[in-house]
């Protein structure tokens, strides 16, 4: 279990992956690390699978004071709760069926160096209350044993739930969820830096290329369009899963946009909240025209029926005598696909102040086609 669980990095072959990307976003992150890595400060990484959260976790490592001691990556969701505590903690031997021998965890094993806990969210109750007593005094008890240990370790967290409300369902401790975030670093998804993307493509292509022995032709400034208009919902691990997809099959012949559509033809931009899948094969504009217009039709329908609903009730509660003349709200006027649009874009941006960014994602469209939709309508 310890071998699928947990990565152990010797000081000597440590290779720390460089973080990619010219995004302010991004920029900003590495200035963050700059601050935070020289100290022993515990830091939490936030943001959706694939996004490169053990990325920013090695370049903390780097930069600390503890570069030359081992970085040991722990999945806590690959680990079964029956056995979190003995292997995050230790054993004693004989302390359950099967501990035939002693056995150090891994706050051990990272002893001196840096401790990366991926997906702690995973971690049941009962480990959590251990946890935060290794943060607040580096001490903890292994399995089967009353004897008090102590280790020098740095800890550094990621997950991709939301901890706030796994602490409001009472499946986080509030103690340690207030520890755990003095620091956090909340790492976007790629939709939301796609200047990023050309980096990542390049990058990805030439490791592939030389790790294959293949001469890698490039890739056309259509088909680089396509990969930054496409939704990745599998974030930076899918996009690179792509490209080495691209550069093996096609045998580093020149990338142009009809391979990228072949090669996704497959996928989706990742469904909205209405679960309507956009293909690759049309204009994203188009598809993202539609996916406002249905869901402008749909809030129209509920309106009305709402409305409708309330004047029956009404009805039946007056009586003749009441004098009370009832209305039956009338649908307003129809309206065409380009006004409704204009209509939805206009109230998105003053509900959100004229943010753009949060009003592209409350839309459900890219902040590209939210940018040409507000000059297209003069709404700037």
């Amino acid at each position: 279990m310890q071998g699928a669980a947990m990565k152990t990095e010797s000081p000597e072959a440590q290779e720390v992956a460089g973080i990619l990307g010219e995004s302010v976003e991004m920029k900003k992150i590495v200035e963050v690390i700059a601050q935070v890595a020289p100290t022993d400060i515990t830091v939490l990484i936030t943001g959706e699978s694939g996004v490169g959260k053990e990325v920013i976790a090695r370049a903390i490592h780097a930069g600390s004071t503890r570069s030359k001691r081992p970085l040991i990556t722990v999945n806590c969701g690959a680990i079964p709760e029956g056995i979190m505590e003995s292997e995050l903690f230790g054993h004693e031997r004989g302390s359950f069926t099967g501990a035939s021998e002693q056995r150090k965890g891994y706050f051990e094993l990272a002893d001196g160096g840096t401790i990366f806990l991926d997906e702690i969210g995973e971690l049941p109750l009962a480990a959590q209350v251990k946890f935060l007593r290794i943060l607040e005094n580096g001490e903890f008890l292994r399995v089967g044993s009353s004897v008090p240990r102590k280790v020098n370790v740095r800890v550094v967290a990621a997950t991709n739930k939301d901890l706030a409300l796994e602490v409001h369902h009472g499946r986080f401790r509030a103690d340690l969820f207030f520890r755990l975030r003095s620091v956090n670093i909340a790492v976007p998804p790629l939709r939301n830096r796609v200047e990023d993307i050309p980096i990542f493509v390049r990058a990805f292509a030439e490791e592939v290329s030389a790790r294959n022995n293949i001469h890698w032709a490039g890739i056309s400034d259509e088909a680089m369009e396509l990969l930054k208009e496409y939704h990745w919902p599998g974030n930076v691990r899918e996009l690179r899963n792509a490209v080495e997809s691209m550069i093996i099959l096609e045998k580093g012949r020149y990338i142009d946009a009809e391979t990228v559509r072949r090669h996704l033809r497959d996928l989706q931009v990742p469904q909205v909240e209405r679960n309507l899948p956009v293909p690759l094969g049309r204009s994203v504009e188009q598809a993202e025209r539609e996916i406002i217009l249905r869901a402008l039709l749909e809030i129209k329908s509920n309106i009305l029926e709402v409305k409708n609903l309330l004047a029956d009730q009404q009805a039946k509660a007056k009586t003749p005598e009441d004098g009370v003349e009832v209305r039956t709200p009338q649908e307003p006027p129809n309206l065409s696909l380009e006004e409704m649009e204009h209509k939805m874009i206009a109230e998105a941006l003053d509900r959100y102040k004229g943010n753009r960014r949060v009003a592209a994602r409350a839309l459900n469209i890219s902040e590209r086609t939210l940018y040409r939709k507000i000059k297209e309508y003069g709404l700037e």
